[in-house]
């Protein structure tokens, strides 16, 4: 059995990032997702707004990096919630639980587009001191004679293969 979603859309507010009891991430936003077509009455695309739910990293990484406005997608499954309301009513509620979450735009058009992208997150501080120093790239000098490669005739008798 198959239950995939793959979503485009821009969220509709800034993802909301929770932690759960046991401390585990968790991030919940919306997307507005255009349909493909168009309604017959008014002669526009209909919008469906669809909660989003993201868990672990891929939470850390949507509240981090995504805001009101920025085109995602979204791959993830369709879950079903049951539930009973204040007055006793038994509701049921869909939702997407992502497995990934892509930026559908690139920061260039999110930044021309007005929506804020953060910034980058600070390099580790080393208590005042400087960080330790990037090994050097092993030297590698060419071998004897300065060619690599050996010269081959066109007789395919010397090839190897």
């Amino acid at each position: 059995m198959l239950n995939r979603i793959i979503l485009m859309g821009r969220l509709t507010r800034d993802p909301e990032l929770r932690h759960t009891q046991t401390g585990t991430p968790v991030a919940s936003f919306s997307l507005a997702v255009d349909r493909d077509f168009k309604d017959r009455n008014t002669g526009e695309k209909t919008t469906d707004f669809i909660d989003i739910v993201a868990w672990r990293q891929t939470a850390e990484f949507v509240s981090r990096y995504f805001t009101k406005g920025r085109m995602a997608v979204v791959e993830g499954r369709l879950q079903l919630r049951d539930w009973t309301d204040r007055d006793g009513n038994k509701r049921r509620s869909a939702e997407v639980v992502a497995d990934n979450v892509y930026f559908g735009d690139s920061k260039r058009d999110a930044e021309s587009a007005g929506v804020y992208a953060p910034p980058p997150p600070a390099a580790p501080s080393y208590g005042g001191y400087s960080a330790p120093a990037a090994p050097s790239a092993p030297a590698y000098s060419a071998p004897a004679g300065g060619d690599q490669f050996a010269d081959l005739s066109d007789d395919d008798g010397e090839l190897p293969f």
